[in-house]
């Protein structure tokens, strides 16, 4: 017959088993568990530029130089949305993987919530939306300063802009068109729509009634240049509820009036399921398009990749509609197959 323990002997035996088995099934445990990984965040592609002038409307200056430049180089300047940063637009849009692949400069205007909550362009107030002043000047001292430090061609420069961006680019080539060659203008505004924050709201979702002269009035009173005036790309969405695509049909009456050709004269034709028309001037050259998506919200028209569906910003206005507006805007402006030109559509 085996021996009984004493009570005491017994006690602490169990103890003992009971913490052995608690080692055992903890470090078991610890095997199952999936520890997350550390991922380093992604590095942006674009590099600050801080002083590049007087920066009276207080923006920040982003550029990416593709490693393999040529001599000459085209520029293209981006500006983004509201809630949006240079970053978020370049990752959701794709624009600097396009740059390095065929070896052109990028400049991103970058808005601050000191200057507006939502990082809107102010493209509304006076100061910042005429020439010599504000944040149009900033944008233009920006240009400036990439053409001092870099090998770009002047008569290859364009800008780019979604929303409040894009109207800020409607800016731009109003107050300064000797400087661009062409513009794309994506869910934006005509330049004039509004003059004060009162006026912004009733312009996004109804543009004043003017005729194509007075429209196309606003973009010639905005500076003294006689000369070419640059190419416009006209993007919107026709389910866009942010900004009606009314202000696409305003833009289209303001830039063919300034181009002097007809309105209701135009190629037809469809990109990738969609609307697209062209107005060409007497040379036969291709001076405004318009592209409208069938049944697209307010945002810029990508198609994306796997890299892009997974990007920070990809979630902001990027809307994967199959088509690439940027890659398009690089084929008409000539930067996808290098060939040298003025605009070309």
């Amino acid at each position: 017959m085996r021996p009984k323990l004493p009570i005491t002997r017994l006690l602490k035996a169990q103890r003992r088993w009971a913490k052995k088995t608690l080692r055992t099934v903890t470090a078991t445990s610890r095997k199952l568990i999936v520890k997350p990984r550390k991922t380093k965040p992604k590095k942006s592609r674009l590099v600050e530029i801080v002083s590049f002038g007087s920066n009276p409307g207080n923006l920040r200056m982003l550029i990416y130089v593709p490693p393999l430049l040529p001599a000459r180089a085209p520029l293209v300047v981006v500006l983004h949305g509201c809630l949006q940063t240079a970053r978020d637009y370049d990752e959701g849009s794709g624009w600097s993987l396009l740059a390095q692949r065929h070896g052109f400069l990028l400049l991103y205007a970058e808005q601050s919530r000191t200057n507006n909550p939502n990082r809107c362009f102010n493209w509304f107030q006076s100061h910042d939306a005429r020439r010599g002043s504000g944040e149009a000047l900033s944008i233009r001292q920006m240009i400036t300063r990439m053409r001092r430090s870099h090998s770009i061609d002047p008569g290859r420069i364009f800008i780019t802009g979604l929303s409040a961006g894009g109207a800020m680019a409607s800016v731009m080539l109003a107050t300064y068109p000797e400087v661009f060659a062409g513009g794309g203008i994506i869910a934006g505004l005509p330049y004039g729509a509004a003059s004060s924050l009162r006026q912004v709201v009733t312009a996004m979702k109804k543009p004043q009634a003017r005729t194509a002269q007075q429209w196309g009035d606003l973009v010639r009173s905005a500076s003294s240049h006689t000369g070419p005036r640059p190419t416009v790309s006209i993007w919107h969405g026709t389910a866009d509820r942010t900004v009606a695509a009314a202000n696409a049909a305003a833009l289209l009456s303001q830039w063919t009036n300034v181009h002097g050709v007809d309105e209701d004269v135009f190629r037809q034709a469809s990109l990738a399921g969609h609307r697209h028309r062209t107005w060409s001037n007497r040379k036969g050259e291709a001076v405004v398009e318009l592209c409208l998506i069938e049944g697209m919200g307010h945002g810029t028209p990508v198609r994306r990749t796997k890299a892009q569906a997974s990007a920070r910003g990809a979630e902001h206005f990027m809307l994967d509609v199959g088509l690439s507006s940027p890659l398009h805007l690089a084929k008409s402006w000539g930067l996808v197959h290098r060939k040298r030109g003025r605009g070309r559509m």
